[in-house]
Parts: structure tokens; sequence; C-alpha cells
């Protein structure tokens, strides 16, 4: 089962600017999550890209926008719900971040996804810091975001110490600092503040999730469990 999270898959996003290339052909794809609205996470020029079009998991409310890019199997989730995909389970989780896709724009309340099946994996999708991460573990992996495409972050999202934080309430036995390192604004000039977040966030780990370990992937790289 290949399945795939938020996927932008384009140099340019609005403002923003793919620092590398983009991703290759990703070849069949047998479901597609997608967390929220925003359009650096739903981005429907990308979501196009994907032939045959696989089947979509996403916040209630938002299958018209996946039926825009030619999505027909569509499963919109609240917090809580869940859908059996063959021998796997997605269940949709809370996430506390921005609904709306733009002002006066459509809403949906935002997820995170745990996927289980032979191994276990969340993906936190934007969120911020929630008491409730407890009860998403136990996973064998936890893809938590870590930073993003400024330097500065508004509410709704974990900078690399609070990462760590949620990485202790949820206890997986690997995390994976993701969301850095990838898109930049236009206005803002690639620093420290872009490549630092995974090394930061493994060094808040192991001070506060000691039994966690910490895979820090470069864009591109990969992981076997």
């Amino acid at each position: 089962m290949r399945l795939l999270t938020d996927p932008v898959l384009r140099s340019r996003v609005g403002h923003l600017r793919r620092h590398g290339s983009a991703p290759r052909d990703l070849g069949r794809v047998d479901a597609v999550l997608v967390s929220h609205l925003h359009y650096d996470h739903l981005d429907l020029p990308s979501l196009r890209m994907l032939q045959p079009r696989p089947h979509a998991v996403c916040p209630a409310g938002s299958g018209a926008l996946l039926a825009r890019a030619g999505y027909e199997e569509i499963d919109e989730l609240l917090p809580g719900q869940s859908v059996q995909l063959r021998d796997v389970s997605v269940e949709a989780t809370r996430a506390e971040h921005g609904d709306t896709r733009r002002p006066g724009g459509p809403s949906a309340r935002p997820l995170g996804f745990v996927i289980r099946g032979e191994r276990s994996a969340y993906f936190a999708g934007d969120t911020d810091l929630f008491d409730e991460m407890a009860q998403i573990g136990p996973v064998d992996v936890a893809l938590l975001p870590v930073a993003g495409y400024s330097p500065k972050l508004g509410e709704g999202h974990l900078d690399p110490r609070r990462a760590a934080e949620a990485a202790a309430l949820i206890e997986p036995r690997v995390a994976v600092p993701i969301h850095w390192g990838t898109f930049r604004s236009l206005v803002q000039p690639i620093g420290h503040w872009f490549s630092s977040p995974p090394t930061r966030f493994a060094a808040a780990v192991s001070e506060l999730a000691p039994g966690v370990e910490v895979r820090v992937l470069a864009p591109g790289e990969s992981l076997e469990l």
C-alpha cells in the first residue's frame, strides 16, 4: 500500500519557491491523504499530476476541491473517524491549525492521520501542540513538522522544541522531522533558520524524550522500518 501525504510536486506554489529539484515521477499511488486546505498542502495542480487518480482521504467539507482535480473515490473524515484501505486503516486525528483556504473561502477542520498496517505511522500535517497527542501513540514512526517556509512561525505550528514535546507525548519508536528545508518565501533569504530545525529537534528530543530515536532525512532520502 503506497500512501502519499499532502503532495506538492511543483517548484513554485504562490509566493513559495522550492529549494532543490521537484520530485520525479512517483509511480502508482494507492491513496493520497490531505491534512488541510492551505495551498501549500492541498495543491490542485500537484494532485492532477497523479495518474491514475488514487483514492483520496481528506477533511470533511473538502471533497469538492478534490473532485475539481478529477478525484472520484473520496472519503471525507472528521477527527476520530477512520477508513479502511485494504489491509491498512487510516484514522483522522485532531490538528490545531487554520481551517480556511483563503479569507472568505471554503473551510474544513484540519486533520492529522494515524495509519496502521504491519507498521504504524502518525502524520501530523500542520499542527500546534495539544494534550490529546498523548492518545495518538504508540506508533512506530511519527512524522512531525518542525519549521515552515520562513523563520517566523505563527499559531498552529510546531517549532523544534515544541515538536520534541509532541514526541514526548506520543512516544513513537522513531520520530522524523518534516516540513523544513523545502520551500521558502520569495522575500526570505536562505539562512540558518532553513537548515537547522531538524538538528535542534534532535537535540530537544534527546532531552525531553530520550527513548525516542530521531531519524533526520534530507528531502529525497528514505527510511525503511
